[in-house]
């Protein structure tokens, strides 16, 4: 299991525990993202990619991010997601991870998100392609008539 990130502090490290040996090491903080809370993880089978979440300004006015890292367990490092057609900041938004890439979506009163093509493995894609991806239009169910 790895933790990362959090709140009150805004927590930009995190750990590892092992239930073997039922320990914790600490992970890497070399190149890690901003500290953050409300952000959202997805475990690839070889990463750890976390996106989004927000901070604190000085009045308590929540600033989301629209970054993100990749975490390596095997080999400890962080690498930063791409910026190209990334999503608007938000946090609180939802993620999961399709075997192939991340998709997020809503998230502070959004009602869009994005696609974050991934390769798994040590070796991070090239030409990762995050797309913004508009909301479908709704579609209307009928209600049942009345007996």
């Amino acid at each position: 299991m790895i933790v990362w990130g959090g709140w009150p502090t805004l927590f930009n490290n995190g750990g590892r525990y092992s239930p073997t040996t039922n320990s914790w090491v600490a992970t890497n903080t070399t190149n890690t993202p901003d500290g953050r809370f409300d952000h959202t993880a997805v475990w690839t089978g070889d990463e750890m990619i976390i996106w989004g979440g927000a901070s604190l300004d000085p009045n308590f006015i929540y600033v989301p991010f629209n970054t993100g890292g990749r975490y390596n367990p095997v080999t400890d490092n962080w690498t930063a997601t791409s910026l190209t057609n990334v999503p608007d900041a938000r946090f609180g938004q939802t993620a999961v991870w399709t075997g192939h890439e991340m998709i997020v979506w809503g998230g502070s009163n959004l009602n869009t998100g994005g696609r974050y093509c991934a390769q798994a493995g040590t070796t991070p894609s090239p030409t990762p392609t995050p797309r913004v991806t508009p909301r479908p239009p709704p579609n209307p169910h009928p209600r049942p008539t009345p007996r």
